[in-house]
């Protein structure tokens, strides 16, 4: 027994698939929550109050843009985790914590970053983007849709999506359109001008959806019940890829032809062949829970986790 048990380990390991470690990596600040490329740069929204920028290609920091610490309910002066970044044309846009639970949001811009509004506004936000240089796009906790004009500090619109709670939104590459998942499993795709709902994509992540991208209408998700969908909602196509553990992170390449997630408790990622579901590597040297997933292109991905080490893959 022990011997055809020492066979099967053996033979286990002589076809895994072998990991494939990070070819380069970058020194931040603390544990990442958030990471937007742009322009040869990388822009990594910290817990540690800060936003790091780093230069790709010489894997340098360039500078750190820091908000105010905050007072926690005990009163003490602690940091104040950014929960997101976005960039468009020479702004920055900075989401983090604010005092009583709730958040403030800053512009930074010509080396100035300017408060637009902090909990005075009563917003619990967990996530914000861009729609164009003077509009934002505010998820809520409570699962709310706002547009908001940066000029005028007012709502273009809001909509509740439903009473679930909110995990994420990501847009398409016009920004016209957001795709918004929540604990209920279901996507609710909206259009960015008004919020009107155009899509709904339902029945197969059956619970609380972590992440979710949208790349050349191709959508992909991270789910707690240990699947990553694919949506091609154009041609109303869908699939599953199942894992051993909760899938918290995911990501597409540019074309949408690839996607990969934290697929295991080691902090592992698999990508895989969006169209073949073939899968094309396992990739490891991350310490700590995965936070995001970003393709620089098609072949190089960057890993972001509660650890400081933003780490970069190369699938070839």
């Amino acid at each position: 027994m022990k011997l055809l048990l020492s066979i099967t380990l053996l033979c286990a390991s002589l076809f895994a698939v072998p990991l494939k470690q990070p070819v380069g990596s970058f020194e931040g600040s603390g544990s990442v929550v958030d990471i937007v490329y742009k322009n040869g740069k990388i822009y990594s929204a910290t817990a540690a109050s800060s936003v790091d920028i780093f230069d790709f290609e010489t894997k340098k920091l360039l500078q750190k843009i820091e908000v105010p610490k905050i007072i926690d309910f005990a009163g003490d002066l602690v940091h104040s985790k950014v929960y997101s970044v976005d960039v468009i044309e020479d702004k920055i846009l900075i989401l983090s914590q604010d005092k009583d639970g709730f958040r403030r949001i800053h512009i930074h811009k010509n080396d100035k970053t300017e408060l637009l509004f902090d909990t005075n506004e009563a917003l619990a936000v967990a996530k914000a983007k861009f729609l164009n240089k003077d509009t934002i796009l505010l998820g809520l906790l409570s699962n709310e849709l706002i547009s908001y004009d940066i000029n005028k500090k007012t709502y273009n619109w809001s909509l509740q999506v439903s009473g679930a709670k909110f995990s994420d939104f990501v847009l398409n590459e016009q920004k016209s359109e957001a795709v918004v998942a929540d604990e209920s499993g279901d996507l609710k795709i909206h259009d960015t001008k008004n919020g009107k709902r155009l899509k709904l994509l339902a029945d197969q992540n059956l619970d609380n959806v972590f992440q979710v991208d949208y790349k050349k209408g191709v959508i992909a998700t991270a789910g707690q019940d240990r699947r990553t969908v694919i949506y091609v909602p154009k041609v109303n196509s869908a699939y599953f890829v199942e894992s051993g553990f909760l899938i918290y992170s995911v990501g597409l390449s540019p074309s949408g032809k690839t996607a990969a997630f934290a697929s295991d408790e080691l902090n592992n990622v698999t990508v895989f062949d969006t169209i073949t579901k073939a899968t094309l590597g396992k990739f490891g040297g991350n310490k700590m829970t995965l936070t995001k997933i970003i393709f620089i292109d098609e072949d190089r991905f960057l890993v972001g986790s509660d650890d400081k080490t933003i780490n970069l893959y190369s699938i070839k």
